[in-house]
């Protein structure tokens, strides 16, 4: 085959890969909160994206006002990063940032903290870094 060839159809599977294979290496820091979403407790309400509560035993979280965007990101999964373990979780809920939530919050069931394997030691606040699945 000749050069100019070649060339193109290494650049056509690099494009097509992009789209295919979509690679998402933004990855922001985080604050992953224990939350309960089941009812009573300390979670509050019902969650905001389908006014429900949700199983601690599924892998879910609630994202900071600016992160949850008005409820876009609901019923989606992030990837969250906790030291050499990650682990995917939907995103139920918002932690309102207008009523105490700092800005750089995700909280997260049980099932998150034990698939991360989080020392039970340090279950309630640790640092981590998530990005959209």
């Amino acid at each position: 085959m000749k050069q100019p060839a070649i060339s193109f159809i290494i650049l056509f599977w690099i494009f097509l890969s992009l789209f295919i294979f979509p690679i998402n290496v933004h990855s922001i820091d985080a604050t992953l909160n224990l939350n309960g979403f089941e009812k009573g407790e300390g979670g509050g309400g019902p969650a905001e994206c389908d006014g429900k509560y949700h199983s601690d035993d599924d892998p879910i979280v609630a994202l900071s006002t600016q992160w949850y965007n008005n409820g876009q990101r609901c019923f989606k999964y992030i990837n969250i990063n906790y030291q050499d373990n990650s682990v995917q979780a939907m995103v139920v809920d918002e932690c309102d940032s207008n009523a105490g939530c700092k800005d750089d919050i995700v909280d997260a069931s049980r099932a998150v903290w034990s698939a991360l394997q989080v020392p039970k030691s340090l279950y309630g606040e640790v640092g981590v870094t998530w990005s959209d699945a």
